[in-house]
């Protein structure tokens, strides 16, 4: 039996990693399909601290790994299809192996971002095909960018963008948008942002050196025509990875697990989740760690017997 499994190995994940192993709680870590996450799909990452020059994306998380391993963590890779959560030691069911037994777990599964499912899209991500704002506006100062999505994350990466492109165009399916008056009103006031409303994404177009530009349908012509752009950003929701647990903790109504503030402790005791799983808003690697951190502190003081919290049914 483990005294402590942790699921996921983004930088949420691994941070908890580096923090038990150090603290001598035998963390043993299953990596899922996308061992890295979605830091593992980014070219240049320049705002994690530390790395004045930036650094890529997968080399980062390669580090954070090999960090993790030095101080003694195991690593397993497989599927999850399911836990048992009603009493300890919590059973982990694995894809084609035994039930893992533990003591305590993290849950660090990440969220994975909404795509259009159209050509050209999954093969551009990081040449120009984006699903965050904050990590890759920076590399589109004084381009043509275009926004898909009708929502207020939509809304708020159209607006942050201006700050950086020289125009940011945004393009949805619906004739009227779907986010909130006060977020249309901010970006509708925006003198850079422009409109395409009515047109459906058909494809990602580009080149040698990535996205060209972005294939739509007029929906009330059935025409199709190319927008010429450097970047494309997705912004139409992410999906938390949460469907293995199966109802078995608390989540709120968009199935991020729900943790008590200023935590990472879930309803269950013995159970923490941390990294984008939890948390729908900041969605970076540096809060992620931050939050990865937090749960091996959480964890540690659980299987050591004191009470993180009051295990509140509140959750």
């Amino acid at each position: 039996m483990k005294k402590n499994v942790v699921l996921g190995t983004g930088p949420a994940g691994l941070t908890a990693a580096i923090y038990l192993a150090r603290a001598n709680m035998n963390p043993f870590v299953i990596e899922g399909p996308e061992p890295g996450g979605q830091l593992t799909t980014t070219t240049d990452v320049e705002n994690f601290p530390g790395f004045p020059d930036g650094i890529m994306g997968p080399e980062l998380m390669d580090n954070m790994r090999k960090q993790a391993e030095r101080f003694g963590t195991e690593f397993k890779r497989g599927w999850v299809t399911g836990v048992d959560l009603s009493k300890r030691p919590f059973k982990i069911k694995m894809e084609g192996m035994e039930d893992i037994e533990t003591e305590s777990l993290i849950i660090s599964t990440g969220a994975s971002a909404k795509l259009l499912q159209i050509p050209g899209e999954k093969e551009n991500i990081g040449r120009g095909v984006s699903t965050c704002a904050t990590c890759d506006g920076f590399f589109f100062r004084g381009k043509k960018i275009i926004v898909v999505g009708g929502g207020d994350s939509a809304m708020e990466e159209a607006h942050f963008l201006t700050k950086f492109a020289a125009e940011v165009r945004v393009v949805h399916r619906r004739n009227e948008l779907r986010a909130s008056k006060i977020m249309q009103d901010r970006a509708q006031n925006n003198p850079k942002i422009t409109w395409s409303l009515n047109h459906t994404p058909v494809e990602v177009v580009a080149g040698d050196k990535g996205v060209t530009g972005l294939k739509v349908r007029n929906n009330q012509t059935g025409q199709e025509e190319i927008f010429e752009t450097d970047g494309i950003f997705v912004a139409i929701g992410h999906t938390p990875n949460t469907s293995f647990l199966n109802g078995q903790i608390n989540t709120d109504d968009l199935g991020y697990v729900k943790v008590t503030p200023g935590s990472t402790v879930t309803n269950i005791p013995g159970v923490f989740a941390c990294g984008d799983v939890q948390d729908h808003k900041y969605r970076q690697a540096i809060t992620a760690a931050g939050s990865g951190c937090m749960a091996a502190l959480d964890c540690e003081r659980f299987l050591e017997g004191e009470a993180v919290h009051d295990w509140s049914e509140s959750l």
